[in-house]
């Protein structure tokens, strides 16, 4: 997060010109630093899916000192999927969901993709033989046309999930509509804090209001790209004014960003890597 460009700078320019901006492993540490520093305030920036927001949530519910806020930037997953299904020229024919945020919500919270859209899903992990069984599922679905939920994690998710994480986020957070970066502003997709923890609501703390954002640089394509309307490759701006040092969009900040993987390894490395990983004796 530190890389990637905002309106004006990114952290790591503010950082640059003097703005006290430091990297933690958790909240936690913010916590720590926070108590260390009683004098200063501090801001933690509270990103992330449904994967990070109950650890977020169970330090508001323990009473973070006084001089510790949150700027919550929390959003949710099922419901961009939902939307992406509705994105014209789309042609999809299957999800792979996050194991991380199913191990979190549950199973039961993709169940609406096979069941109302008729759309295979399949809740996979992140290791390499985990997204390789999952795409042998959802072709395995695609070629019998019937669509349903499988779980290729079950080593981590249930059908109900974290309930203990599930009762936190909703013991602090109210669902509301969520801006997403290059696609606008999505219904019951982001989290924001109750109103009884206004008190470390770094946007109310701090009156916090943004005029005009602009989330895209004029010329990129991150927000094609993301939702596959075009390659990396044919956006105007890649491997010319944006490169891995130098990026103008999210996808290149990441290494697990799409225009990241293309400039580093390109298509043809990408295929490469890829066959040489499904070769078994």
């Amino acid at each position: 997060m530190i890389r990637v460009p905002s309106s004006k700078l990114s952290l790591a320019d503010a950082r640059a010109e003097g703005g006290d901006i430091r990297i933690v492993y958790s909240i936690t540490d913010a916590i720590k630093i926070a108590k260390k520093e009683p004098f200063s305030e501090f801001v933690f920036f509270a990103i992330g899916f449904e994967t990070t927001a109950p650890t977020n949530a169970i330090t508001v519910l323990r009473k973070p000192p006084k001089n510790f806020s949150l700027l919550v930037s929390h959003r949710l997953i099922p419901p961009i999927m939902e939307l992406l299904l509705g994105v014209g020229e789309l042609e999809i024919d299957g999800f792979i969901a996050p194991g991380h945020v199913a191990t979190v919500i549950g199973a039961k919270a993709f169940a609406i993709f096979p069941e109302a859209y008729n759309m295979p899903t399949i809740i996979a992990g992140f290791e390499p033989l985990d997204v390789l069984l999952a795409i042998l599922m959802l072709l395995r679905q695609i070629r019998s046309k019937k669509a349903k939920l499988e779980n290729e994690y079950t080593r981590s998710v249930t059908w109900e999930g974290n309930l203990r994480a599930q009762a936190a986020m909703n013991r602090v957070f109210d669902i509301v509509d969520g801006s997403w970066r290059g696609i606008g502003r999505v219904p019951s997709s982001a989290l924001m804090l109750k109103e009884e923890f206004s008190e470390y609501d770094a946007h109310i703390k701090y009156n916090v209001k943004v005029k005009m954002g602009i989330d895209i640089h004029p010329g990129c394509s991150c927000h094609l790209i993301m939702v596959g309307k075009l390659k990396p490759s044919e956006c105007p701006l890649f491997m010319k004014a944006c490169t891995p040092s130098n990026p103008k969009g999210p996808c290149m900040v990441s290494r697990e960003g799409a225009c990241r993987i293309w400039a580093e390894h390109g298509y043809s490395g990408c295929i490469k890597k890829f066959k040489s990983a499904t070769k078994t004796k």
